[in-house]
């Protein structure tokens, strides 16, 4: 499979198709796009994205992963991306979870070192929790964890406020957003904002978003807390210190809660470190799946 992509269309194009049954994840069938890419020599890594984003997040990571012998699973969520984005279904982390187990299990996974990010680090703190079998190790990176939540992202699953709205109205918080998660502004390429932005810049794809954005909550987020202990995976929280939204302070206090965890942060980065600093955020993956063979 092509890597290096030079545009996010060429990414999108490489993606995978699959079409999960009634009953997998959702009371209907569902289609999920996803990066299946490498060879699978130390193992394979499952990158999960968080909102506003998709698997596009991991470009530039995907290839360095790769390289150091690694089949690399990256899928857009339920609504996120080019999975299915029908106003059909929940979003919920718990269904995301849902998702992810039967995706696995459609191509023959059955372990997988588990990365995620934002909402992806809940969905993986599920992962970790309520289906530990499926997780080797655990990667949670500038994740939704306890109440912290992004008020832009709140504010976008109101629909009486935004439902109306244009979709440039859209696509111009979408962009402050990025401008603000990232700590070296040059990585905020043109094809970068492009890519991230574009699942979102049509009818469907900002209703889309609005019900991905009204599937935040709490109650899912603090429903874990006091199962962070029950944790048995290696664990390393990773985290772009300069992040305005999800706090450092968080980070350091989900590693005291899971056993054996270790936090690391990673200085000059923001929220969207995967973008803001992929070699060095890769490093890290790397070192840690090592470090804990």
């Amino acid at each position: 499979m092509q890597l290096n992509w030079s545009s996010w269309q060429e990414f999108r194009a490489v993606q995978q198709e699959l079409v999960l049954p009634t009953g997998a994840a959702a009371h209907i069938p569902v289609t999920i796009r996803y990066i299946d890419s490498g060879e699978a020599k130390f193992g394979t890594i499952l990158l999960m994205h968080g909102i506003p984003t998709w698997g596009y997040l991991y470009h530039a990571v995907i290839p360095i992963l790769v390289q150091a012998g690694y089949r690399v699973l990256a899928p857009d969520f339920l609504g996120h991306g080019w999975s299915d984005r029908r106003d059909r279904f929940d979003r919920s982390f718990q269904d995301q979870a849902r998702m992810i187990v039967a995706l696995l299990a459609a191509i023959g996974l059955e372990q997988v070192d588990v990365v995620g990010h934002d909402t992806g680090g809940a969905v993986a703190l599920i992962l970790a929790i309520e289906h530990p079998e499926v997780v080797n190790r655990l990667i949670i990176t500038n994740s939704v964890c306890y109440d912290r939540f992004d008020d832009d992202m709140l504010d976008f699953g109101h629909p009486l406020r935004w439902k109306t709205r244009s979709i440039v109205d859209l696509v111009e918080a979408l962009e402050a957003s990025l401008a603000a998660g990232l700590s070296n502004k040059s990585r905020l390429t043109p094809d970068f904002r492009a890519g991230i932005i574009a699942p979102w810049s049509d009818e469907e794809g900002k209703l889309s978003l609005l019900r991905n954005a009204s599937a935040l909550n709490a109650n899912q987020t603090m429903a874990l807390v006091d199962r962070h202990n029950t944790i048995t995976a290696p664990t390393l929280i990773l985290w772009g210190m300069d992040d305005p939204w999800q706090k450092s302070e968080d980070g350091m206090q989900l590693a005291s809660e899971i056993p054996g965890a270790i936090f690391q942060g990673i200085e000059d980065a923001s929220h969207w470190v995967q973008q803001d600093t992929p070699k060095q955020f890769s490093k890290a993956l790397l070192e840690f799946f090592a470090s804990s063979t």
